[in-house]
């Protein structure tokens, strides 16, 4: 397996682990339609919670969370549309990055809410 897809799974389940602790409930993983993925779908109260990984082993060249563009963000919205409808939720919708670095084995996360809204886009 490439070294850069176990670096991402490993950054995701470091995501999901930081969701959990803070009481958010995984519903899903690597939710696919058309050319989209979502990464982690959650619920924290009473919203369903969207969630992009970005991770970086260092952020010399970038943040990772600015990897997010806005045509990322439209396919994100059309991905959680479709999954919103397939299990007939009825909450409201939140988009977050969840930005992690590795740096000598010690991962950090920024966990950003409301990264961007669906009505921006």
């Amino acid at each position: 397996m490439a070294q850069h897809f176990d670096f991402g799974r490993e950054a995701e389940v470091k995501a999901c682990q930081f969701l959990i602790e803070k009481n958010y409930k995984i519903l899903d993983r690597n939710f696919y339609y058309q050319k989209a993925e979502i990464d982690i779908i959650a619920q924290h109260e009473q919203e369903i919670v969207i969630c992009e990984v970005k991770a970086r082993s260092n952020t010399f060249f970038t943040e990772p969370e600015l990897a997010v563009t806005k045509a990322k963000q439209k396919r994100l919205i059309l991905a959680a549309d479709a999954y919103i409808q397939k299990n007939n939720y009825h909450l409201s919708v939140r988009f977050d990055i969840l930005a992690l670095t590795k740096t000598n084995n010690i991962w950090s996360i920024k966990h950003i809410e409301n990264a961007f809204n669906a009505l921006e886009n």
